[in-house]
């Protein structure tokens, strides 16, 4: 309930929420904008580590006001972070950031991409990062997109100067930014990327500074800024009626998985760039000063040039379609150009303003959002020009099987063309974000194909493409296939088109916990990509584990059909770890992914396929009988693995926290954030601390410094910090080894903080109340001890634990010293 409370929310507060999927439509202000930048021909690349890190009014002044073509690299997906509107983290929450991204790019103007860089979690310093991530590699990526993207400059949001003074990441992205530099145009630094690209040297490489970097503003209003240059970029935009920080705003609103809405703001604003490298220029305030931006740097480009001059200057904004004629003589003569890299680039620009300024509307949609490879589906076709311009719908070629549906129809002045066609699917891949498919490692992702790195969306190869004739002139316009459905409430609604396997499986619980050598039930479900989905289903154990049934038949006449099967499966006598997985067999074929639908109005719908798989834990785990109630915050999974190790969980809203209501329970748990979010807990505190005091017992997860609902989360003063240990395999040191919480009913070693995934905690308390006990202490390497992790105070005849520890991690990745140690906190005792 929590989640859709916070879907709700998020309508309200997102008018265009349900349009990021629709077709665009440019007014014939974005046209203008559009044939204006189509006479600029300068790059900018801009160049940090994560989603959020981009500076969006940068980015949205390059694009819209000087026009140039403007890139985001951002080396990472997100992958490593938090997430405000979900349970999704690690490679899911990856796929969602990259959408919130490309989002945003659709709102500022610039374009996206990505190195194979996995975002590992928080690191300290450039050098874990570096051990972590294989650095030629992220190197190459870096070298890669110069290469393909040609920047004339380069933006690094961070300084390659200063390890240590912000995460690990920021300063490994610039100081691989400044070592790409100059080796881009050095033909010997990876060669084999000269199969498909040329070298490529940048002119300038700057550093995005700003006041945050030197610690306040009054120390950087002090600063020498002999070599800086500074940008004035507070544009308002009369014709879209909106100032630059107001695209940005609206740009940086969509990184939505953070929390990350931003207020518009109006009048001038200065941006800083500090020059590092490259040519020098005596003009401060023109980071593009002696760099030609125009068509003159294309051979045979000057007269393109010339004529788009004209078609700019005579502009009808109430009649687009009178420029028509000039583009389509422009288009031509960008065909005949003998270069590679800004010949497709313009060709498509200019394509979308033909077709903007003739109002043409082309769809290719079909009326189901999945089928299998092989299968066949039906298209419905809509071709439709909004002008006087006359054109012919000469042909219509279906990719990737090549098949031509021949037309010769034309296109009269708002005469819809439509047509349905059936068209097979051939032997494609499943539909998925591409650097999911191939395992990776910790730090980075694997992407075999060198022409697909870099890339940042999913890779979708079902296209139709309407060969259309304009004065004379066949101009082929690609559209995707996609799904279209009408809602009731929401209306025209469009939705990607997504290949899937005949049948997907999905083992339920993804942890299993057996305390005992008795046997627990292991679900499966079945779900079939097509109608008669004949096969088996079964487990496939490692030694020493044993499944009852071996194999279950089942059979699902229609597509989109589920079917449940259990399994009995019983563990070794001895403690053991084990992963299991779900096999489907159908007609031969082996069938082993999960299917995973991501759904969220900001972002268009992702399928991800994993493998099936689950996590079999035999271990000696003491649990109480305690009964417990769960307030959410931002989104975790710790309630499923609480009624995994046999507890009686009740998620209870803040509203129903009430004396009575508490009655029924023995302890309370705060999830993640939950005092960074949840509102209705500032009025909710007193009745909490009550409860301890009467002898429950209360135990409240990590929240960050920022934004506390009250500053009165404890019942004690307690200061959270930044404080955290990023290396999940730090020495862990007992400052209690006499608690309760380390002794029952579990016997706590440092065994148990083996095996930890991405971090040991964050956001721990650096300062807190005699009355809490510090229990546990460890730290980073080269840091001092932070005892922050585990706190425990008594209050009244019961306990306020504090912890800062990463449950929410641990527990769904099945870490079982973990499962232990939150069995004592739930059954402390005095």
């Amino acid at each position: 309930m929590q989640k859709i409370s916070l879907f709700l929310l998020l309508i309200v507060l997102s008018p265009l929420t349900f349009y990021c999927q629709q077709p665009t439509k440019p007014n014939v202000a974005e046209i203008y904008s559009q044939i204006q930048k189509l006479n600029v021909l300068g790059t900018v690349l801009y160049i940090a580590a994560h989603p959020d890190d981009e500076n969006t009014r940068l980015i949205s002044y390059f694009a819209n006001e000087k026009k140039y073509h403007t890139g985001y690299l951002s080396l990472t997906r997100g992958d490593g972070g938090q997430n405000l509107i979900g349970p999704e983290l690690r490679e899911l929450l990856g796929t969602i950031r990259t959408q919130e991204l490309l989002e945003a790019r659709k709102i500022d103007g610039g374009e996206q991409f990505f190195s194979r860089a996995n975002d590992f979690g928080y690191s300290k310093n450039p050098d874990e990062t570096l051990t972590i991530w294989d650095k030629e590699q992220v190197l190459s990526d870096i070298i890669w997109q110069i290469r393909k993207f040609q920047p004339d400059v380069i933006i690094n949001r961070f300084d390659h100067r200063t390890p240590g003074t912000t995460h690990g990441h920021h300063t490994a992205s610039a100081m691989l930014s400044f070592e790409s530099f100059e080796k881009a145009g050095n033909p010997e630094i990876f060669p084999d990327q000269l199969k498909f690209v040329g070298t490529w040297q940048a002119k300038r490489l700057f550093f995005n500074t700003s006041w945050w970097f030197y610690g306040s503003k009054e120390k950087f209003d002090a600063a020498d800024k002999t070599n800086m240059f500074s940008i004035q970029n507070g544009t308002y935009f009369p014709l879209l009626g909106k100032s630059n920080q107001e695209i940005a705003a609206l740009s940086r609103s969509r990184h939505q998985s953070q929390g990350f809405g931003s207020t518009g703001a109006r009048g001038e604003e200065t941006e800083y760039l500090e020059f590092i490298k490259g040519e020098k220029t005596d003009d401060k305030a023109d980071i593009f000063k002696g760099i030609d931006t125009s068509w003159n740097r294309v051979a045979g480009g000057a007269a393109i040039g010339v004529l788009l001059g004209e078609v700019q200057k005579d502009f009808d904004f109430k009649n687009p379609s009178a420029s028509i004629p000039n583009l389509i003589k422009a288009y031509q003569m960008i065909q005949a150009l003998n270069e590679n890299h800004w010949k497709p680039i313009k060709s498509e620009e200019i394509k979308k303003i033909i077709a903007a300024c003739a109002g043409l509307y082309l769809e290719s949609v079909t009326a189901v959002q999945e089928a299998t490879a092989g299968s066949k589906i039906k298209v419905k076709i809509e071709a439709t020009n909004r002008s006087n311009t006359e054109m012919q719908l000469e042909s219509i070629d279906f990719l990737p099987n090549k098949l031509t549906v021949k037309q010769n129809n034309s296109l009269k002045n708002n005469i819809p063309f439509t047509l349905e066609s059936e068209i097979e699917i051939g032997d494609l891949a499943y539909t998925q974000p591409y650097w999911l498919s191939e395992k990776g490692t910790t730090g980075m992702y694997r992407v075999n194909d060198q022409r697909n790195i870099g890339k940042p969306d999913i890779i979708r190869e079902l296209k139709a493409v309407f060969n259309i004739v304009i004065n004379g002139v066949t101009i082929p316009f690609e559209r995707n296939i996609v799904y279209k459905y009408n809602d009731d409430v929401k209306g025209e609604i469009f939705r990607p088109f997504d290949i899937v396997p005949e049948v997907s499986v999905a083992i339920l619980n993804k942890v299993t916990i057996f305390n005992t050598k008795k046997s627990k039930p292991v679900e499966v479900r079945v779900k079939a990509g097509r109608d008669n989905a004949n096969g088996t289903i079964q487990l496939e154990l490692p030694d020493g584990w044993k499944a009852v049934p071996e194999k279950s038949s089942f059979s699902l006449a229609l597509k989109g059909a589920e079917q449940n099967f259990t399994f009995e499966v019983t563990p070794p006598g001895n403690e053991n770890e084990a992963v299991v997985k779900a096999i489907a067999t159908v007609g031969g074929k082996r069938f082993d992914k999960e299917q995973i639908n991501i759904t969220y109005d900001h972002i268009p719908r992702q399928q991800v396929l994993k493998p099936a798989e689950a996590r079999l834990i035999r271990t000696d785990i003491r649990t109480g009988t305690e009964r417990i109630a769960y307030v959410m915050g931002v989104g975790d999974e710790i309630p499923k693995s609480l009624a995994q190790m046999g507890y009686a969980v009740t998620i209870i809203k803040p509203d129903d926290i009430t004396k009575e209501n508490l009655m029924r329970f023995d302890v309370v748990i705060t999830g993640i954030r939950a005092y960074n979010v949840v509102q209705a807990l500032s009025l909710k505190q007193d009745v909490l601390f009550d409860f301890v005091k009467e002898g429950k017992t209360m135990i409240v997860q990590y929240n960050t410094t920022d934004d506390l609902v009250t500053s009165k989360i404890a019942p004690f003063p307690i200061k959270l910090s930044r404080d955290r240990v990023t290396e999940e395999n730090a020495e862990v040191r007992f400052l209690k080894p006499e608690a309760s919480v380390l002794n029952r009913p579990n016997k706590i070693s440092a065994r148990d903080f083996e095996g930890w995934k991405q971090e040991q905690g964050l956001y721990y308390p650096n300062e807190w109340d005699s009355a809490f006990t510090p229990v546990i202490s460890s730290n980073d390497k080269g840091e001092t001890a932070k005892n922050g992790a585990l706190l425990v105070a008594h209050y009244g005849k019961g306990h306020y634990i504090y912890t800062g520890l990463s449950f929410f991690r641990e527990l769904p990745e099945g870490v079982a010293g973990a499962y232990r140690l939150m069995a004592n906190l739930i059954s402390i005792k005095n």
